[in-house]
């Protein structure tokens, strides 16, 4: 709880009227900690409904939230929300019986109230018997101290206990007058506040219309991008167009262009074919003679004597017998002469090259590539009309402001502004006067505590500096005497002040304490908008109070919570006060309205690619005939079995080598030189003319296998490749409406967004940056820092400390009192015998009588 103080009866076994008084005595103690000097962290949902100082018995004396609170008290503070908001809804003429639970709440505050009260009666009436006492002799009047042993360190101790408590009575009136000069302090800078609310809603008066005349010019950026791309037409449309129909149409294009190639590389082997087929005839008829002549003269030396003569060299015979027998290897292999020419298909391949191929794709190429420019003289009136269409629309956004009364409402709220600023002007010295009274009347409090202070310390000062612990009570010095008499001055006027403070310090506490309870900490928890946003509460036909006086519709979700958060949120007023009621935009400016000629425009383009032309009628009859040159006619079995064969029977290299390798077991002589000369005549065969003749062979033989896979079911091929140009050209002429159509959609749908971001960037800024309503929640803030921060904290700081000086004034009383029989002059005084010290039945001082009344 609250204190710490031990409980006497456990929960369960307490009433609720038990439980209420037990609380009301911590809750003294429990508000003097929970001031705003430091605010108290436990926030309950208990504030807003007017527990004030009943509050910390929901709270631990750390300032956490008791976690399990007695029931009776719960049901009490859970019941009490209910009776304000039926208070207030009854327009507070509810039955007897309503005001009594009020009073039943405020139960805490009535206690210490009461108590105060109390004190303040009970000071005035103790004072006057205190006096009666003394005048009858008795509450120290008497002037006679009887002698104690341990009267030095009661006197000591009684000094030290004043002094302490002067101390604490000092500090509170410390605290006390600072708070009355911080009060004073913040009072001044009220105007600063006041000025900068003030500042701040003429700014915000001054900068909306520029701002919406910046969200109105901003629409130039969302034109010129609408006019760029009109302009620019024929690269995105056509672009566009252009490229899906490239996917389709390229390909059979890329196939003709191909087949050009092709024509061209037939030409090429053909005339291959031709002119090596006559080098190969024209070789092989010279090999054959040469080869002819080596095989005679080889046969003209084997004719030697030394080939015969098996007696004499039988090796040498034999070799020459070998030799005679692989003579008939040396003869030619491939026979060229009896292959058919290719002239006539050369000459028909000729004839079809004559029509250039390439030529006619190129220009079906650039047909093609000529779409956007296609696209741009069809769509030219159109672009035109849609671009008038848009200047229009920027004449309909730029009557927005128009048509929303900006100007005029922002001019009556600047007037309005301008007198409340001035007639807050006019206050300010009535302000200034009623702080003066009031921090002169607070100085005035504060020195009457400083009065009975001042006599406090000059009474110890003087009774201490005095004192003779030498001189008996009757012969004690002026200065002691003095310091007595103050002491006893002191008393006198705390006597006579402290009720008036104590009445003072009651009145400012149930004011500054239920100020704190019921406004401050219920607008820093916000739950004090919950009880002004309680359903029906201002009007019983009304939900929403707000929405209900300013739009007549209080259904609408409008609270003064949402208000002031969206504006502490310094979002736009707009959405702050849901002026969409008034005027909404949204309708106002609607994309689908303001767009609806400009997608009819649009919409109405029509593109005919018909004048696109892949392939002309020439190209088309230049594919057959080189599909009808003869190609297929070539015998390519026969070419290629003798370009397979190889130039002669036997390899010359080898049987060179072969023949070298006989001549050499010969013995030396001139058959075996003669023999040499041959060998070298056929290498110089094979060099001069074998390896020209196998090259050429080697090139007929890739020109004939390039022209039979050319040949290989070419009209097959050729009709493929003009029913691919074919497709092509039907898929432009007549099944491109769909892919048009489409990429105009876009197209359209990319002018449009253009649009319609503008439009959403307009409803954005208006909702969260235009006109921000933080100045608003500004106004309410400053509404609380004055009434709080300086006002109620200023005060309850003040009661706080006065009320502390003036609580202490009563044991400051007593140890006054007490204190000053030691420090004043004594009528009377004990007389002691010379008794020894031994004699304890005697040990005590025998007492003089006092003198009697008569003799004063």
């Amino acid at each position: 709880m609250c204190t710490n103080h031990r409980e006497f009866k456990s929960t369960t076994e307490r009433t609720v009227t038990e439980e209420v008084l037990i609380y009301s005595v911590k809750c003294v103690f429990c508000t003097l900690r929970t001031v705003r000097i430091q605010r108290h962290p436990c926030a309950v949902s208990w504030i807003v409904t007017g527990v004030s100082v009943l509050k910390c018995i929901h709270c631990n004396a750390d300032g956490t939230e008791n976690k399990k609170p007695s029931p009776h008290v719960v049901r009490l503070l859970c019941a009490v929300a209910d009776l304000i908001v039926r208070l207030a809804k009854d327009k507070f003429g509810a039955i007897q019986t309503e005001y009594q639970k009020a009073i039943y709440y405020e139960i805490g505050f009535l206690v210490c109230a009461a108590v105060g009260l109390l004190f303040a009666v009970l000071m005035p009436i103790a004072g006057l018997f205190f006096c009666m006492c003394r005048c009858c002799d008795n509450c120290g009047g008497e002037m006679h101290q009887r002698q104690r042993k341990n009267a030095d360190c009661r006197r000591g101790l009684l000094g030290t206990l004043l002094f302490s408590t002067s101390l604490v009575i000092t500090i509170g009136v410390l605290c006390a007058y600072a708070a009355n000069q911080n009060l004073s302090s913040q009072v001044k800078n009220i105007r600063r506040l006041v000025n900068s609310n003030m500042r701040d809603l003429h700014t915000f008066a001054n900068d909306t219309p520029m701002q919406i005349d910046y969200l109105i010019s901003q629409y130039a950026t969302a034109k010129n991008k609408v006019i760029y791309d009109l302009d620019n037409i024929g690269p995105l449309l056509g672009g566009r167009i252009h490229d899906q129909l490239d996917k389709e149409v390229r390909p059979a294009l890329d196939r003709v262009l191909n087949m050009a190639g092709a024509m061209r590389e037939t030409k090429e082997a053909l005339e291959n074919v031709s002119v090596g087929l006559e080098v190969l005839k024209e070789g092989t008829g010279k090999l054959n003679f040469n080869l002819s002549l080596v095989r005679t003269s080889i046969n003209r030396t084997l004719n030697d004597p030394g080939c015969h003569d098996e007696e004499s060299d039988a090796t040498t015979a034999q070799l020459c017998r070998n030799i005679r027998q692989s003579l008939s290897q040396l003869q030619i292999s491939a026979n060229f002469t009896r292959l058919p020419k290719v002239n006539p298909q050369l000459e028909n391949v000729n004839e079809v090259l004559k029509t250039d191929l390439s030529a006619i794709v190129q220009r079906g190429y650039s047909s093609l590539n000529d779409t956007p420019h296609m696209v741009i003289e069809q769509t030219r009136s159109v672009v035109e009309t849609v671009q008038g269409l848009v200047d229009g629309i920027g004449s309909n956004i730029s009557s927005f402001s128009k048509v929303f009364p900006v100007q005029s409402c922002l001019s009556n709220f600047t007037i309005f502004i301008s007198h409340a600023h001035a007639k807050i002007e006019d206050h300010y010295p009535e302000i200034d006067q009623m702080d003066f009274y009031r921090w002169i009347g607070c100085i005035a409090l504060c020195c009457m505590v400083v009065l009975v202070l001042a006599f406090n310390y000059l009474g110890l000062l003087c009774g201490t500096l005095g004192y003779d612990k030498h001189a008996s009570p009757t012969t004690r010095g002026c200065i002691s005497n003095t310091g007595g008499t103050m002491l006893m001055a002191g008393v006198g006027f705390s006597f006579i002040f402290s009720w008036v403070l104590m009445g003072l310090v009651t009145i400012i506490f149930l004011v500054g304490g239920n100020m704190e309870k019921l406004i401050c900490e219920p607008f820093h928890s916000t739950e004090i908008f919950k009880v002004v946003d309680t359903p029906y509460l201002v009007n019983p036909e009304w939900k929403n109070f707000i929405p209900g006086y300013m739009y007549n519709d209080s259904d609408l979700e409008l609270t003064a919570e949402s208000l002031y958060s969206t504006c502490k949120e310094n979002k736009g007023i707009y959405s702050a006060m849901r002026l969409d009621k008034v005027f909404n935009i949204s309708s106002y400016l609607n994309t689908t309205v303001l767009t609806k000629d400009v997608v009819g425009q649009l919409d109405s383009v029509k593109i005919d690619l018909r004048g696109i032309i892949l392939l002309e009628a020439e190209g088309k009859q230049n594919l057959l005939d080189f599909s009808e040159a003869g190609l297929s006619e070539i015998n390519y079995a026969d070419y290629l079995d003798e370009v397979n064969k190889g130039v002669t029977v036997m390899d010359l290299l080898s049987f060179a080598r072969e023949l070298e390798a006989q001549t050499d077991l010969m013995p030396r002589g001139a058959l075996q030189t003669a023999l040499k000369g041959h060998i070298g005549t056929l290498r110089q065969i094979h060099n001069q003319q074998i390896i020209p003749m196998e090259q050429a062979m080697s090139a007929l033989n890739q020109s004939m296998r390039f022209l039979e896979r050319t040949a290989s079911d070419l009209p097959n091929k050729v009709l493929a490749v003009l029913d691919a140009i074919e497709a092509a050209q039907y898929l432009i002429s007549q099944n491109a409406t769909h892919l048009i159509n489409r990429e105009t959609g876009k197209f359209t749908a990319t002018i449009t967004g253009y649009f319609h971001q503008y439009i959403e960037w307009v409803k954005s800024s208006l909702a969260l940056e235009v006109a921000p309503c933080k100045p608003f929640s500004n106004m309410v803030d400053t509404a609380e820092i004055i009434t709080c921060s300086f006002l109620v904290d200023s005060m309850n700081t003040f009661w706080m400390g006065l009320g502390c000086s003036t609580l202490f004034l009563l044991p400051s009383i007593i140890l006054a009192v007490k204190l000053a029989k030691y420090y004043r002059r004594m009528d009377t005084e004990d007389v002691y015998d010379d008794i020894p010290t031994y004699d304890t039945m005697n040990r005590f001082p025998r007492a003089s009588a006092p003198p009697r009344h008569i003799d004063w």
